[in-house]
């Protein structure tokens, strides 16, 4: 459904772009012939059809793209081990959390490894709201976070520029 709609709004504005290229086409060709009366100084170059075919498709290739990135890509999961009673994962910070997604049983306890590599400041503190912790990450070094989820449900977690995140799906 929702695909449906952004392909829609996709031709939408590439309909409505038309239409305005074209009627601001014919001003600037009036516009650019009352100028060329009155000065040479500055020609049109016309260039090969070819080449703007070229740069129309490589435009909406690039957009496609960044879509495809921002709204259709995956996160990275991973379901959590179970050894001794405890569920553990490792989640690698650099540049954001991998695996973002991290699917967890309800009633066990559960230990995120948090290995931070990146040394930016943003990422070097971990806020889970739900779970009320807020643990700094040292750089090069696991840091574990511990706690045991009660209800079935997503819980979210991020940086503390809340500019990167990741979820905890807590299952039965």
């Amino acid at each position: 459904m929702l695909k449906l709609k952004l392909i829609n709004l996709m031709l939408n504005l590439t309909f409505l772009g038309a239409i305005a290229s074209s009627a601001s086409a014919a001003e600037m060709t009036e516009m650019t012939e009352e100028h060329t009366k009155r000065s040479t100084q500055f020609q049109r170059i016309e260039q090969p059809l070819a080449l703007k075919i070229g740069l129309t498709v490589g435009g909406l290739a690039l957009i496609s793209a960044q879509l495809w990135w921002f709204l259709f890509s995956k996160p990275k999961s991973q379901q959590a081990e179970t050894s001794e009673g405890v569920q553990e994962v490792i989640i690698t910070v650099d540049g954001g959390y991998s695996p973002s997604l991290v699917t967890v049983k309800r009633g066990l306890p559960v230990r995120l490894n948090f290995m931070r590599r990146d040394p930016s400041s943003c990422l070097e503190r971990v806020l889970f709201p739900d779970f009320h912790i807020a643990q700094d990450l040292a750089l090069n070094v696991i840091t574990p976070i511990e706690f045991t989820p009660q209800t079935i449900g997503s819980y979210q977690f991020s940086c503390g520029m809340n500019m990167f995140h990741g979820a905890i799906n807590v299952e039965d």
